[in-house]
Order: C-alpha cells, then sequence, then structure tokens
C-alpha cells in the first residue's frame, strides 16, 4: 500500500441500515486527484444522478481525509465534506474543519466515510479499531453541538481519544447555514452540510482511536525533516502573525494591534480601516468603532489558546467573560474573525460579551453565522428604514446593537417560527419574503451567505467568493486582504486592493494552489502565503507516499483540474454564467467609507469574470470548459451528460 493512505474507505448506507468496507480507487486516481476535495469530487459526480437534490436520501456526504492528513507536517488535520450543496442546489458543496476528527478516522482504519439514504429515526455513527456502527440518538436529538459531543464523549466512556462531530438544532430543522462542530471549536461551515446531515437523521460521528493504528509513511526520517523546514518557514508570513494568539491568549493578532495603527503592518491598516463587515455593510466607517470596542475590552477577558492536531499555532480559545451582561460566560471559539462580524459585527452589536457569547451561540446551534447573520442583518436594515415594523416582527426592536432580539431571532428561524421563518432560509429568500426594496439590501451571493468581511474593499476576495466553484467560500484569495503568495509570484499584497487589475490572474492562481491543499488534507493556515511552501507539498508528497517524482507543477495542474472538475459538475446541474451574476446589489455597489468609497466592484464584475474564465481555459462567454482544456486534465469523460451549447 501507498504511504499516507489507509487503504480503506466506509460505506453507510443509512436506509439499509448497511455498513461496508472498500478499497481506495487505482494509484493512478489517487495521484490525479490525490483525496479530500479531489477524490471526493470524482467520487460524488461518478456515483450520483444529476436529478438529485441536496435534501434527498441519495445525495452522498462524503468524509475525506487527504494522504498528509495525520503526519507530522503542519497543520496535518484537515477533513473535506463533499456533497451537493444546499446553499446552491446545484454545485458542489465543499467544507472543511479541523482538530482532531480527522487524523483520529485515519488512525480508527479509515481514509474516508460515503454516506447515503436517511434514517427512519435519529442514529450516530461510532468508529473505532477498523470497525463502525450505528446507534440510537434519540435521546440527543434536539441537543445543542456541545451537548452532544459531551453525552456521546460519555455514552462511549473514552473522552481523551474521542473526536465527535455534530449537528445541532439549526441542522435537525433543515435551516440554511447548517453546519457541524466537532471538538467544540471547529465548523463544517459552508455548503449547508449540517442540514443535510440532518436530512438523514444522522446526528454525529465519533471517531476513537482506541485500538486503531499510525500511518504507514515511505520515508518517515525525509517527512520529519521537510516538516521541521515546513515549520520554521510557517511562522514568518504575515496571515501568522494576524491568527496566532496574542500575548494574553487572546486569538486573532489583529486584536492586540487594536488602537494602535502606528504600530500595524500596511495589510492588517488595510484590514481595520475597511473589511469589518458591520451594519448589513451599510456603514463601513462604524466597522473600526466596533473592532476597537470590542478588541480592546476582549484582551481583559480570561482566554487560554487550543491548538489542533499537528500545529503550533492555537487559533481556536476559550474565552471567560468577565464583563457584562455575559459575565461569567465561557465560550468556545475559532481561528477567523469572520464568525464574529457574521454573528454581531453584522447587527451593530458593540458589546464586547454579547459579540462573544452570540458568536458561541450560533456554534452550539449548529449554524455558520453567515448565511443567517445576512438574513438578520437584513432584517435590521429594513427595520430602520421602516420596510418592515414591530407587527412584523412580533413586537421584536430590531435595532442596531439589540443582542436580545438577535437571540430571539435565532431561536424562532431554528424552530421556523413566525417571522424567524421568513429568514430561516437565507438572505436572497428572506428579502423575497419581506418584499419592497429589501433585495436592494441583501448581502449574499448566490442567494446564500460569504466569507463575512466587507470584500468591497478587497476586490480578488471578491471574485473569489463569487466564481468559487463549491458556491461562495474560501478557494483562492488573491493577495489582497491579508497575506502575500511568494510562491506564485506574489512576494507583496496589492497596492490597490480595490481595483480590478490583476485581480482575475491572482485568483486564478491562488486557486488552484488552494484546491490542491483542500485535496492534501492540511489546514491552510498551514500553508497560506509560506515562503517556499509548494516545494515543502512536493517533498512532503514524495516523503509519505512514495512518489519522490511529485512536481510543484504536477501540484498545480491538479488544482487547476479541481477548479475545472466543480465547474462541470456544477453545469450538469444547471449552473451557468448568470449563476455567477447573481450578487446582491449592496455588493456590488461602492462603499460610502473606507478604502473602497466611491468605488463600486459591479461596474467590473462581467469583465473580471470573462478574464477569470478565459485563465481556467473555458469559454469567456459561458464559463463552458474549453474541450482543449478538458484533454490537458484528464476530464474528457467527465465531461459527458453537459447540456449541450
Amino acid at each position: 500500500m501507498l504511504g499516507g493512505y489507509v487503504g480503506k474507505i466506509l460505506r453507510v448506507d443509512l436506509t439499509k441500515e448497511a455498513i461496508t468496507e472498500e478499497g481506495l480507487p487505482s494509484e493512478s486516481t489517487l495521484r490525479k486527484y490525490l483525496g479530500g476535495l479531489g477524490l471526493g469530487l470524482k467520487i460524488l459526480d461518478e456515483e450520483q444522478p444529476v436529478d438529485v437534490k441536496p435534501l434527498d436520501p441519495e445525495n452522498r456526504m462524503i468524509f475525506l481525509t487527504g494522504p498528509l492528513t495525520g503526519t507530522a507536517v503542519p497543520s496535518a488535520n484537515n477533513l473535506a465534506i463533499i456533497t451537493l450543496s444546499n446553499e446552491t442546489g446545484y454545485s458542489v458543496g465543499s467544507s472543511h474543519a479541523h482538530g482532531y476528527f480527522a487524523p483520529y478516522l485515519k488512525f480508527a482504519g479509515y481514509d474516508g466515510i460515503i454516506v447515503k439514504g436517511a434514517a427512519k429515526k435519529p442514529v450516530y455513527l461510532w468508529i473505532r479499531g477498523g470497525k463502525a456502527e450505528l446507534r440510537d440518538a434519540s435521546h440527543i436529538w434536539g441537543k445543542d453541538t456541545h451537548e452532544t459531543q459531551d453525552l456521546i464523549k460519555d455514552e462511549l466512556g473514552d473522552r481523551s481519544e474521542t473526536s465527535v462531530a455534530a449537528i445541532g438544532p439549526a441542522g435537525e430543522n433543515l435551516l440554511a447555514g447548517g453546519a457541524i462542530e466537532t471538538d467544540k471549536h471547529h465548523l463544517w461551515a459552508k455548503g449547508g452540510v449540517g442540514s443535510i446531515m440532518g436530512s438523514k437523521k444522522l446526528k454525529a460521528i465519533a471517531v476513537s482511536t482506541r485500538g486503531g493504528k499510525g500511518i504507514r509513511i515511505s520515508d518517515a526520517e525525509g517527512l520529519l525533516s521537510v516538516a521541521r523546514e515546513w515549520q520554521q518557514a510557517a511562522l514568518s508570513p504575515p496571515v501568522w502573525a494576524a491568527t496566532i494568539s496574542g500575548p494574553k491568549g487572546i486569538n486573532q493578532g489583529y486584536w492586540r494591534y487594536s488602537g494602535k495603527l502606528k504600530e500595524m503592518p500596511p495589510w492588517f491598516r488595510r484590514y481595520k480601516q475597511s473589511l469589518l463587515a458591520v451594519k448589513n455593510l451599510s456603514d463601513p466607517a462604524f466597522g473600526p468603532v466596533w473592532g476597537k470596542g470590542v478588541y480592546d475590552e476582549a484582551v481583559k477577558f480570561k482566554t487560554k489558546a487550543v491548538g489542533c492536531f499537528s500545529c503550533p499555532r492555537g487559533c481556536g480559545y476559550t474565552t471567560h467573560i468577565t464583563t457584562g451582561p455575559y459575565k461569567g460566560v465561557m465560550t468556545t471559539l475559532a481561528g477567523g474573525g469572520e464568525n464574529m462580524e457574521g454573528a454581531a459585527g453584522m447587527v451593530g452589536v458593540t458589546e464586547p460579551g454579547t459579540n462573544f457569547y452570540l458568536t458561541d451561540l450560533y456554534d452550539r446551534l449548529g449554524l455558520d453565522s453567515s448565511t443567517p447573520g445576512c438574513a438578520i442583518s437584513l432584517a435590521f436594515e429594513c427595520y430602520e428604514r421602516g420596510i418592515i415594523t414591530k407587527k412584523d416582527t412580533e413586537g421584536l426592536e430590531l435595532k442596531w446593537g439589540n443582542g436580545d432580539a438577535v437571540i430571539t431571532l435565532l431561536e424562532k428561524m431554528v424552530k421556523r417560527e413566525g417571522f424567524g421563518a421568513v429568514l430561516a432560509d437565507g438572505p436572497k429568500k428572506a428579502a423575497e419574503r419581506i418584499g419592497g426594496e429589501a433585495p436592494k439590501y441583501a448581502v449574499h451571493i448566490k442567494g446564500t451567505g460569504m466569507n463575512m468581511h466587507d470584500w468591497r474593499s478587497a476586490w480578488s476576495v471578491m471574485l473569489a467568493q463569487i466564481t468559487g466553484g463549491a458556491s461562495p467560500c474560501w478557494q483562492g484569495a488573491g493577495v489582497d486582504a491579508f497575506s502575500p503568495e511568494p510562491d506564485l509570484g506574489f512576494p507583496n499584497l496589492s497596492d490597490d486592493p480595490a481595483s480590478a487589475e490583476g485581480k482575475a490572474e491572482a485568483v486564478w492562481k491562488t486557486r488552484s494552489k488552494k484546491l490542491l491543499e483542500d485535496s492534501l488534507g492540511i489546514c491552510w493556515f498551514g500553508a497560506w502565503g509560506v515562503p517556499g511552501v509548494m516545494d515543502f507539498e512536493r517533498r512532503a508528497i514524495a516523503a509519505t507516499v512514495g512518489w519522490k517524482d511529485f512536481t510543484v507543477e504536477e501540484g498545480l495542474t491538479l488544482g487547476h483540474r479541481v477548479s475545472t472538475a466543480q465547474r462541470l459538475f456544477g453545469m450538469k446541474r444547471g449552473l451557468t454564467k448568470e449563476n455567477d451574476l447573481d450578487v446582491g446589489q449592496r455588493l456590488l455597489e461602492a462603499p460610502i467609507a473606507g478604502l473602497a468609497a466611491g468605488k463600486a466592484f459591479g461596474d467590473y464584475i462581467v469583465d473580471l469574470i470573462k478574464q477569470y474564465y478565459t485563465l481556467e481555459g473555458w469559454d469567456p462567454e459561458s464559463g463552458r470548459p474549453l474541450p482543449t482544456t478538458l484533454k490537458r486534465l484528464g476530464l474528457e469523460e467527465m465531461a459527458k451528460g453537459l447540456p449541450a451549447d
């Protein structure tokens, strides 16, 4: 067997209550797709009929590690979930989370899990020592994600060696933005994967290392050598400085820079001034006010960094709130500021402890804060503008900063009750239900939430969110916002992030690299902007798997292949160029303040999309992959079934 792979996939048919095992595809297929997103996409496209809908029992959920998952390289802890997106209904749903679940799955004896069908009653899946069984979950149906993880670990009697991936009430009730949480700090937050899991009555998956084995490495000494070099290099780029824990244990380096503009590096100053997502993106000038108010107080909280498997960063953290209405509450959050902006910034909540409490509440309910957060922030703006009144909101006063109203709305949304039902299916549908001028103010891409910053001041990120093959998510970031990519020819951040020049090329190149990493089984934070990382990845594949002749160019070609494969998958299910233009007006208009004041992304969107299509080797007018591209990437077979021109 090749190094890095266990060699087994677990298949679970919930309808038949059947569990079987099978081997991995051929070595040539593995080399072509590696694992994670790449391999999962190939399996999904081959197995799933094009008329299957996201919440149909026949929609597969594929949980896949990569060949580097569970090894000694930095951040070797990524597990990809691949399914038909419940956010769009036509694109692949790709979601990633970290912690310990992915390595534990390999140690328990499997490279991945393929789930289809729907159980008659709630169940959870337990995997350990090369064995698996379905267990009754009726007693934990309705519990939040934290309670579920604790109850299952207690039931199995193995807390220290078990990782649990669980949905909450949001996934059970098929809410837009339904997510899956693991290790209390990490969410599979995109693709609506939690609601798909809920539709299958699958409450959780628990993996235990007890009785498991290690991972075979082709050249263990060589892998340790490259892992040491990689980790040292990974400490240098600014994206690490932005997310590694601060001196008081607070995650997010930008907190410790709060209020000290002269000490901030240029990339951070840009972020501080313009990229914070607040008040439904209606008032960019409020961003620094919100950030300073929250972060200056947050450094006083009792906070401890929490790391993932094989990662020295510790971007997860626990925080004991020490002031305000939630004094004494402990929250368990993860790296990235998007969740707090979606949960609290977008509705103008400035009280620091309430920001933490709301973000933690989304996690416990099993919700990505972006999609429901944008629906709620839309309602707040519509209330401010008089489009809706207390009569519509059932007495709730939706004024900026009213955290109690957010909590009540979330409770109603999860139960699909009253005004909560109006908002329960995401910002675009909420705007249509509210009516009037509401659609003008809906923040959405393809009807759903995006990674929640104000990308009107970082156009390559905006373009990447719009053109991503797995609905809006981190599939290439360009070089406008946080980190350069020296290995791709971008040693510095863009001089003008709010311009069209060079954005399509930056997205195309960074996407290819990101999709490679999504297939390797590593967390992006261990590779984003790291000098020399593509050579480290090449050497790690050689040492782990045994492919000594694997090259950087082969890796980038694999990323191109996955990008085009995503396009093919979507087009066979209805994706067109018009879907890439389905973007809320608020995102297309010029912000009234900040770095991009007076500059409208919408003036350039059509041309930028055409440029991007051309670089991918797709027809610039339709986005259809060209025959020469299909042949170069070996995707002629996958292209069968495409609708006629």
